[in-house]
Protein backbone atom coordinates (compact mmCIF):
# COMPACT_ATOMS: atom_id res chain seq x y z
CA UNK A 1 0.00 0.00 0.00
CA UNK A 2 1.34 3.54 -0.89
CA UNK A 3 1.99 6.16 1.36
CA UNK A 4 -0.17 9.06 1.85
CA UNK A 5 1.70 12.22 2.55
CA UNK A 6 0.02 15.59 2.49
CA UNK A 7 -0.10 19.05 3.49
CA UNK A 8 -2.10 20.76 6.38
CA UNK A 9 -5.64 21.32 5.30
CA UNK A 10 -5.19 25.49 5.53
CA UNK A 11 -2.18 27.14 3.95
CA UNK A 12 -1.76 30.83 4.77
CA UNK A 13 0.27 32.34 1.94
CA UNK A 14 1.88 35.16 4.42
CA UNK A 15 3.41 32.16 6.54
CA UNK A 16 4.83 29.94 3.36
CA UNK A 17 8.35 30.54 2.83
CA UNK A 18 9.04 31.19 -1.16
CA UNK A 19 11.85 29.60 -2.81
CA UNK A 20 14.18 31.02 -5.68
CA UNK A 21 13.83 28.85 -8.26
CA UNK A 22 15.89 31.09 -10.98
CA UNK A 23 16.26 34.65 -12.18
CA UNK A 24 12.97 36.75 -11.56
CA UNK A 25 11.47 33.74 -10.35
CA UNK A 26 9.58 32.76 -6.81
CA UNK A 27 7.76 29.78 -6.56
CA UNK A 28 5.35 29.03 -3.26
CA UNK A 29 3.80 25.53 -2.63
CA UNK A 30 0.24 25.87 -1.39
CA UNK A 31 -0.53 22.18 -1.18
CA UNK A 32 -0.27 18.66 -2.08
CA UNK A 33 -0.89 14.62 -1.63
CA UNK A 34 0.39 11.87 -3.58
CA UNK A 35 -1.97 12.76 -6.49
CA UNK A 36 -1.86 16.77 -6.81
CA UNK A 37 0.08 19.61 -6.54
CA UNK A 38 -0.39 23.41 -6.32
CA UNK A 39 2.18 25.84 -6.62
CA UNK A 40 2.16 29.74 -6.63
CA UNK A 41 4.96 31.23 -9.32
CA UNK A 42 6.24 34.46 -9.00
CA UNK A 43 8.01 36.06 -12.53
CA UNK A 44 9.33 39.51 -12.83
CA UNK A 45 9.50 41.08 -16.48
CA UNK A 46 11.61 38.99 -18.55
CA UNK A 47 11.88 36.27 -16.18
CA UNK A 48 12.05 32.96 -18.39
CA UNK A 49 10.62 29.56 -17.64
CA UNK A 50 12.97 27.21 -19.22
CA UNK A 51 11.75 24.81 -22.02
CA UNK A 52 11.39 21.87 -20.25
CA UNK A 53 8.88 18.79 -20.45
CA UNK A 54 7.33 15.99 -17.36
CA UNK A 55 5.47 12.90 -16.98
CA UNK A 56 2.96 14.94 -14.99
CA UNK A 57 0.02 16.76 -16.09
CA UNK A 58 -0.37 20.86 -15.83
CA UNK A 59 -3.04 23.34 -15.70
CA UNK A 60 -2.17 26.94 -15.16
CA UNK A 61 -4.33 29.89 -14.22
CA UNK A 62 -2.67 33.46 -15.10
CA UNK A 63 -3.16 35.74 -11.64
CA UNK A 64 -1.69 38.58 -13.68
CA UNK A 65 0.71 39.69 -15.74
CA UNK A 66 1.08 38.61 -19.18
CA UNK A 67 3.45 35.81 -20.78
CA UNK A 68 4.53 34.24 -23.88
CA UNK A 69 3.58 30.83 -23.87
CA UNK A 70 5.44 27.77 -25.48
CA UNK A 71 3.31 24.55 -25.63
CA UNK A 72 4.88 21.87 -28.30
CA UNK A 73 5.67 24.14 -31.07
CA UNK A 74 3.18 26.55 -30.70
CA UNK A 75 3.47 30.18 -28.80
CA UNK A 76 0.80 31.98 -27.68
CA UNK A 77 0.26 35.07 -25.47
CA UNK A 78 -1.53 34.89 -22.38
CA UNK A 79 -2.53 37.32 -19.99
CA UNK A 80 -4.41 37.73 -16.68
CA UNK A 81 -7.86 35.69 -16.31
CA UNK A 82 -6.45 33.01 -18.83
CA UNK A 83 -5.29 29.35 -18.39
CA UNK A 84 -3.37 26.46 -20.33
CA UNK A 85 -3.61 22.64 -20.01
CA UNK A 86 -0.01 20.89 -20.64
CA UNK A 87 -0.09 17.39 -21.39
CA UNK A 88 2.58 14.83 -20.29
CA UNK A 89 5.98 14.84 -22.36
CA UNK A 90 5.01 17.98 -24.01
CA UNK A 91 7.51 20.19 -24.35
CA UNK A 92 6.46 23.76 -22.98
CA UNK A 93 8.14 27.19 -21.31
CA UNK A 94 7.39 30.83 -20.89
CA UNK A 95 8.95 34.49 -21.03
CA UNK A 96 7.12 36.89 -18.79
CA UNK A 97 6.49 40.17 -20.76
CA UNK A 98 4.65 41.67 -17.91
CA UNK A 99 5.31 41.13 -13.96
CA UNK A 100 2.77 38.33 -13.16
CA UNK A 101 1.86 35.34 -11.57
CA UNK A 102 0.82 32.13 -12.70
CA UNK A 103 -0.91 29.30 -10.17
CA UNK A 104 0.44 25.56 -11.63
CA UNK A 105 -1.43 22.44 -10.54
CA UNK A 106 0.10 19.18 -11.58
CA UNK A 107 -1.03 15.55 -11.27
CA UNK A 108 0.86 13.84 -9.99
CA UNK A 109 2.46 15.54 -7.14
CA UNK A 110 5.65 16.81 -8.41
CA UNK A 111 8.47 15.44 -5.82
CA UNK A 112 11.58 17.19 -7.70
CA UNK A 113 10.18 20.76 -6.64
CA UNK A 114 10.12 20.30 -2.83
CA UNK A 115 13.40 21.80 -1.62
CA UNK A 116 15.33 21.12 1.91
CA UNK A 117 12.86 24.27 3.33
CA UNK A 118 9.62 22.58 2.63
CA UNK A 119 8.87 20.02 4.93
CA UNK A 120 7.26 17.21 3.83
CA UNK A 121 7.31 12.84 4.54
CA UNK A 122 7.57 10.67 2.09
Amino acid sequence: MEKVFASKEFLFGNELEWEDVGPGLKRQIMGYDNKILMARVLFEKGAIGEVHEHHHSQVTYVVSGAFELQVGIEKKVIKAGDGFYIPPHVDHGAVCLEKGELIDVFSPIRDDLFSSNIQHES
